[in-house]
């Protein structure tokens, strides 16, 4: 019995420390499931919609173009509810950094929070044709990777996907083409040592194209031979349209993958406009997904 409360009075004190949940919850789970979070204000309410969920999920923090300073109070919020995933730069801004920027901001970074974080992703949507010459952000993401590793943090990669046979407005270059530039721009190590490799795609940014569930297998099976150690799902899904939200939520979320190293993830985009407070509509939706999982 005496064991049992100190046991539970630990657990306590490590809440009111901020480290909250396990980051061992992220190297053990074979289930993934996360919302994406994309901006801090009001930071009380989107932990209050987090922590009233029927099961803790994962928060994909959008580290912004800020001091890695200003997140501090936000991760220590977010922690005790929540396993937190960082993004250390989401792809619209990944080229607004000359290499050395880039390595620095990637050392603020990890510094700053690796504590807080349980993953970390080193790359978002790296094959976009906005996020810069193709050859200098592979060396971008390598350097985070690198970084990461060496700190011994768990990695993530998110990719966009882009190559379906009937694409013609998601790649403006083959090169961009998401399988073929895993393949041909990515550092062997990150092929064989990155943990996690996630995929990133938006129907209605991809002239509405809807992929069938064995066009997805394809994609999964592909991307198994190419990261070989790596788990395996989805890193960002959404949509604006607000008349498509339901069923799209349920639709991705509901989605499973039979490859034995797929986790899920989804990691929803709109979650603070479209779940906080935990009074809208969608919210609720997410709830019931949560609870059939």
């Amino acid at each position: 019995m005496k064991t049992s409360i100190l046991f539970i009075m630990i657990i306590l004190l490590l809440q009111a420390c901020g480290e909250g949940i396990s980051n061992d919850a992220v190297r053990n789970d074979t289930a993934l499931i996360g919302v994406t979070l994309d901006s801090i204000t009001d930071i009380d309410e989107s932990v209050d919609a987090l922590k009233s969920l029927p099961k803790p999920i994962v928060t994909r923090v959008v580290f912004d173009q800020v001091p890695a300073t200003e997140y501090e109070e936000a991760l220590k919020k977010l922690a005790p509810y929540s396993m937190i995933m960082g993004e250390l730069f989401d792809s619209e801004y990944i080229n607004n950094y000359s290499m050395d920027e880039y390595n620095a901001r990637v050392d603020e970074y990890l510094d700053a929070h690796g504590d807080k974080v349980a993953l970390w992703e080193i790359g978002n949507e790296v094959n976009g044709e906005w996020t810069g010459v193709p050859s200098e952000v592979a060396q971008k993401t390598l350097y985070g990777y690198q970084e990461a590793k060496k700190r011994g943090y768990k990695t993530a990669l998110t990719l966009y996907y882009n190559d379906f046979k009937e694409n013609d407005g998601c790649w403006a270059n083959p090169e961009e083409k998401m399988r073929d530039w895993a393949k041909s721009k990515l550092d062997p190590t990150i092929k064989e040592g990155v943990d996690y490799v996630f995929v990133s795609y938006y129907e209605e940014d991809c002239d509405h194209h809807r992929p069938t569930q064995e066009e997805w297998e394809g994609v999964f099976l592909d991307l198994g031979e190419i990261f070989p150690n790596s788990k395996l799902g989805f890193g960002e899904v959404g949509v604006r349209q607000k008349s498509q939200k339901k069923d799209y939520l349920e639709r991705y979320y509901t989605l499973k993958i039979n490859h034995p190293r797929f986790v899920g993830g989804y990691f929803w985009w709109y979650f603070k406009q479209d779940m906080v407070p935990k009074s809208k509509e969608l919210w609720s939706v997410l709830e019931t997904l949560l609870k059939k999982h």
